[in-house]
């Protein structure tokens, strides 16, 4: 699915340097995460609210929707998704180091 200015996964993942393999959202800050959910939960109650329920009309919702978000970004002053840092770890990668470490302190501990 395109993202609201026009990009498919597939470009967001060339854009910040990932593998397709690799889950974008593992590679988006809390800003640009929360940027995300706000559109789909509001495309969520706009698609229940106004009763959608085929494809089509949907995936309009969905770029009205992301198109009044970057909007109100651009409005407020903000910083574009697209132009927010790429984190230079995954949080998979951070959840595995950080589990990596309480193991190897456990284990000391232990000693």
């Amino acid at each position: 699915m395109n993202s609201p200015n026009g990009e498919t996964a597939k470009d967001i993942a060339n854009r910040k340097g990932i593998t397709e393999k690799e889950d974008i959202l593992d590679y988006m800050s809390s800003t640009e995460l929360a940027t995300n959910l706000f559109r789909i939960t509001q495309t969520d109650e706009v698609l229940k609210n106004k009763n959608i329920n085929n494809e089509n009309d949907a995936c309009i919702t969905h770029h009205k929707v992301g198109q009044a978000v970057r909007q109100t970004i651009k409005r407020i002053g903000g910083t574009m998704p697209e132009d927010l840092p790429t984190p230079n770890k995954s949080a998979k990668q951070i959840e595995k180091e950080k589990n990596k470490n309480l193991t190897f302190k456990n284990n000391k501990k232990l000693k």
